[in-house]
């Protein structure tokens, strides 16, 4: 049995004998975190059709109708499950709206069993750099960005990967190995890489 806290242990019991409102507030407890995968690996294509609210409410509906066979034989924890069902409702909003070339547009990390939506680099980059106001903030802006999209696209897809789900996405070190079914170890390492290569990007850009 997957580790969990005291709560969510004591939905997860309501939820097995048929409490319909502990479902949703199983769901309820995740809710921001999901939303912010969602918004962080959205196409932007998408936004004009669907929005994070959208793809959630897909994902509650999947997530209450799959809760019992979850129930039966949990093999990780119900967020990491949660997270990994959320995911493919996401990637199947973009293979129903963009049709099949979407892997040309956007690539796709393949992992815990199914194709996640990669954040694109030039996302990561502004989200990282936050927002310039002046014209010659703006034009420092571009040339930033631009460095650090070249270091995230030239870093590995893995650990690339580490530093989206740790420093976007905000989970856990732990809830980062299980994601990527690597060691604890393994994933703190690749992290520190990942930052350091990053930090020596933003580094040579301003200097």
């Amino acid at each position: 049995m997957p580790r969990e806290t005291a709560e969510c242990r004591e939905l997860l019991q309501r939820a097995r004998q048929g409490d319909k409102d502990a479902v949703g507030e199983l769901f309820g407890r995740h809710r921001e975190r999901l939303r912010r995968m969602v918004e962080l690996r959205m196409d932007g294509r998408l936004r004009s059709r669907l929005d994070a609210s959208d793809v959630l409410q897909e994902s509650y509906l999947e997530f209450a109708r799959s809760l019992p066979d979850y129930l039966e034989q949990p093999e990780a924890p119900v967020f990491i499950w949660l997270r990994h069902l959320t995911g493919r409702k996401l990637q199947a909003l973009h293979r129903k709206h963009l049709g099949t070339g979407i892997r040309d547009a956007a690539r796709e990390i393949t992992l815990q069993r199914g194709a996640l939506p990669e954040a694109s680099s030039q996302a990561l980059a502004s989200q990282l750099l936050g927002r310039f106001t002046t014209p010659s903030e703006a034009a420092g802006r571009a040339e930033l960005q631009l460095r650090v999209k070249d270091a995230l696209d030239g870093m590995d897809p893995i650990d690339r990967e580490v530093l989206v789900l740790r420093h976007f996405e905000q989970l856990s070190n732990s809830e980062t190995a299980q994601v990527l079914e690597l060691t604890e170890g393994a994933a703190s390492n690749r992290f520190v890489r990942a930052l350091k290569r990053l930090k020596k990007a933003l580094e040579s850009a301003s200097s």
